[in-house]
């Protein structure tokens, strides 16, 4: 078990792209504020996609112009990239990573980013060698553990893109469960793979609650070795091209079991739940998470480790 878990804060990417109120970029930048302000040192700030097929994206460059990491040399703001162009706006965006998403699934691929998961492959290779220094490259691999359209990902068919991404020379992944179908034996099982077969890989786990595993998923995760976990306050998030895809693990309720549970995060919980209650208001609508809806417990204890 580790001791220590980073969490990353997706909700002012993940948490908004898919709902019918869009955001101003005020909200946005004033919801990004609140998750520094809880602890965060890696927050995902927007998209580099096109607005017309996202349009809770329509300000992504203002958005960026106006961040200020408040003299922070440790905090980290990241854009979401699907393609080579999305990747060449992010190079030049002063943003300090660019998460390039490989989807497991041809079709999904195909839907998600107009191209097949070989070709994105290809992408991301050049994508790598373009970046040099100016900008971190980081790679999600979007619907591992499932697709809305093909079914079941197999561990082979997982491995192989871990093997295509390790030998562009990228040393961390994240694996995504796009549509939130995973149970924590999925996550047992696949992670085991890329450990037995990529032993110095770092994995992350980006998971969403669309069938209620999201949690313990987490735990296993964190019980299997993983790194990080990403997360959107409130359980805020989907994906605009798969079907009934609903929201992320929710912020809270994750600090809430890493706190109890005696590991490390560097999050707030009293401020993650402030900030649960404040983006319900901004989206005018009842999110899923359910720590933000009860009391904190010991009730004299905010958590903040």
């Amino acid at each position: 078990m580790e001791e220590f878990v980073e969490i990353i804060e997706v909700s002012p990417r993940d948490g908004i792209q898919n709902e019918k109120k869009i955001l101003t970029t005020e909200q946005k930048l004033e919801l990004i504020y609140k998750a520094v302000d809880a602890g965060f040192k890696q927050v995902e700030v927007t998209s580099f996609v096109n607005p017309k097929k996202v349009p809770q994206m329509f300000d992504t460059d203002l958005v960026i112009k106006k961040l200020s990491k408040k003299k922070d040399k440790n905090l980290k703001f990241i854009g979401l990239v699907l393609n080579e162009k999305g990747f060449k706006r992010a190079l030049n965006s002063g943003l300090d990573i660019a998460n390039y998403v490989i989807v497991a699934s041809n079709t999904f691929s195909i839907r998600n980013q107009g191209a097949s998961t070989d070709d994105n492959l290809k992408v991301l290779d050049q994508v790598f060698r373009l970046a040099n220094t100016k900008i971190q490259i980081a790679t999600t691999i979007g619907a591992s553990f499932g697709c809305p359209f093909e079914g079941e990902v197999p561990v082979s068919r997982l491995l192989s893109i871990v093997e295509s991404i390790v030998k562009i020379g990228l040393k961390e992944i994240c694996l995504a469960d796009t549509i939130g179908v995973a149970t924590p034996r999925d996550i047992k099982t696949k992670l085991r793979a890329i450990n037995n077969s990529f032993p110095h890989l770092k994995v992350k786990l980006h998971l969403h609650n669309t069938r209620n595993t999201g949690i313990a998923n987490a735990w296993t995760g964190i019980e299997e070795g993983v790194v990080g976990l990403e997360s959107s306050f409130g359980g805020s998030g989907g994906c605009p091209f798969a079907p009934k895809a609903t929201g992320n693990i929710p912020t809270e309720d994750l600090v809430y079991m890493l706190d109890r549970s005696g590991i490390k995060t560097g999050i707030s919980l009293s401020k993650s739940v402030e900030t649960a209650k404040w983006l319900e208001r901004q989206l005018e609508k009842t999110l899923p998470g359910f720590v933000k809806s009860t009391d904190t417990f010991p009730p004299e204890n905010n958590l903040h480790i």
